[in-house]
């Protein structure tokens, strides 16, 4: 059984979800992907991990890294938890991207090369965005592509983190915008 509950953030309303082994789901009201694995049965009730959420949510949009951690229930593929946990270690304020998410996976895999592209699906379908961070994802040229909280969302994630933001850039056009 998931648990939701709402989340009134200062870049818009947010939609929390959780199990009993940890939180499942983070998403902005109408992002790309929203609540796509949301249990059809589910409860509105404010639950340990999900006001520890909360508490999380409220720290850092103080501007500030939250000391504390959110128990996580990743509910992905296989593929998609281990690139989940990837971005989970992106430090704040820091940001990676696709090709070097791919090469660490590759590496962990013992594989010689994984698509950057596929990396990307992983990205785009986090269920537990801002926690975990895939707003620091970028392109290798620095574009500020792809996050389907929307691109002025992650420049303002990124900006609230102090990120060095000086060598990004917004795409003017593509499909991941």
């Amino acid at each position: 059984m998931q648990y939701i509950s709402h989340y009134k953030s200062p870049m818009g309303n947010i939609l929390l979800a959780a199990d009993d082994v940890g939180l499942t789901g983070l998403w902005f009201e109408g992002q790309k992907f929203f609540a796509l694995y949301l249990d059809h049965e589910h409860e509105e009730r404010v639950t340990p991990f999900l006001k520890k959420a909360a508490q999380w949510l409220d720290v850092y949009f103080l501007g500030k890294e939250p000391d504390f951690n959110v128990p996580l229930h990743f509910t992905g593929t296989e593929f998609q938890n281990e690139v989940w946990e990837i971005l989970y270690s992106i430090p704040y304020g820091k940001t990676m991207t696709y090709g070097e998410i791919s090469k660490q996976l590759a590496q962990k895999r013992g594989v010689e090369h994984m698509s950057a592209q596929a990396v990307g699906g992983a990205v785009g379908h986090n269920e537990i965005s801002i926690i975990v961070p895939c707003h620091r994802v970028v392109g290798t040229n620095g574009s500020l592509t792809g996050y389907s909280g929307g691109i002025d969302k992650k420049v303002k994630l990124l900006t609230l983190e102090k990120a060095d933001m000086s060598t990004f850039f917004i795409p003017r056009k593509g499909t991941a915008l």
